[in-house]
């Protein structure tokens, strides 16, 4: 049985998180960490207002971290450092130096440590895997990720997104983090990547925009690009190939075009649920986690590489 801590309880834990322990059968609810205590009294668990006081709760075996970014970092290796299992949102950390230092902390344990990339639980990203790798659309040479939307600055409780210190980025690090992993995840390891971020239409202490260029090996390019400017919504993703194409647009939908024909894979209706239950056979089972902190920190380095 995984007797979690989550700290940090915002939008992300109560919408999903906690949802996802809540109904996962080898899971349980043990403790949260939150500066206000009616967030604990409400799911009937002990609050604790630091993380370190959070660890110390008895039983407590595993960790997800749900705190703003800049504190992913320090939170991941006081788990590690305390024996516990630890999921942590992403981005792994503000920077690569951190991200390294997290990985090479849980490589020296033997304790999972993995980073919350949902969108490689996607029954349709994994069937587009599992297509590419047969030949579907013959040699892949491109793929195209695109998310754009309109974002105010919200109340006080996220309003942390928006200050670079504690979340690194805007979209870069929000959004386009997850597309860059799933082109690591359906293409293997970047060999080059570059790109460029600026504030086009919002004057918001993080950037507004963020264009990503991969290359991949096999001479796969990924692009991705991401907006917090715009009033038409697209959640789009494509890949290309030399005898055809994958269209999975929206990305957060169930459709999935082929050249044989389109097929109906709708996610999971709590999208952290397929990732808490795999967290939790990678503990109990022995299965390798969906996203190894190892894998994950690569995101980390072409964030770095965007300017």
């Amino acid at each position: 049985m995984i007797h979690w801590l989550v700290a940090g309880v915002g939008d992300i834990a109560i919408k999903r998180v906690i949802p996802a322990i809540l109904s996962e059968p080898r899971s349980r609810l043990a403790a949260v960490v939150t500066s206000q205590p009616s967030k604990a009294a409400s799911y009937g668990v002990p609050g604790y207002a630091t993380f370190e006081e959070g660890l110390e709760h008895p039983g407590v075996n595993a960790v997800y971290v749900a705190t703003p970014v800049a504190l992913h970092h320090p939170s991941v290796l006081a788990a590690l450092a305390r024996g516990k299992h630890v999921l942590c949102e992403k981005p792994t950390a503000l920077n690569f130096t951190q991200a390294t230092e997290m990985a090479a902390a849980a490589a020296a344990t033997d304790l999972v440590c993995a980073v919350a990339y949902y969108r490689r639980c996607y029954p349709k990203v994994l069937e587009a895997k599992r297509l590419i790798a047969a030949g579907a659309i013959g040699q892949p040479v491109l793929a195209e990720l695109n998310c754009h939307g309109w974002v105010d600055l919200p109340g006080a409780s996220s309003v942390w997104r928006f200050d670079p210190a504690l979340a690194g980025g805007g979209p870069l690090y929000d959004i386009a983090s997850h597309r860059i992993d799933l082109l690591h995840f359906l293409f293997g390891r970047p060999l080059q990547a570059t790109g460029l971020r600026s504030n086009t239409v919002l004057t918001y202490p993080v950037e507004d925009n963020a264009t990503v260029l991969t290359t991949h090996p096999g001479g796969v390019r990924g692009v991705v690009d991401v907006r917090w400017h715009s009033r038409v919504d697209r959640d789009e993703c494509r890949v290309i190939g030399t005898d055809g194409a994958l269209e999975m647009a929206p990305l957060n939908g169930p459709l999935l075009r082929t050249p044989a024909g389109d097929l109906q894979l709708p996610p999971h209706p709590n999208l952290h649920f397929p990732l808490v239950e795999d967290f939790v056979n990678a503990v109990l089972d022995g299965k390798s986690p969906a996203c190894p902190i190892a894998d994950a920190i690569t995101t980390d380095w072409v964030t770095e590489q965007i300017r």
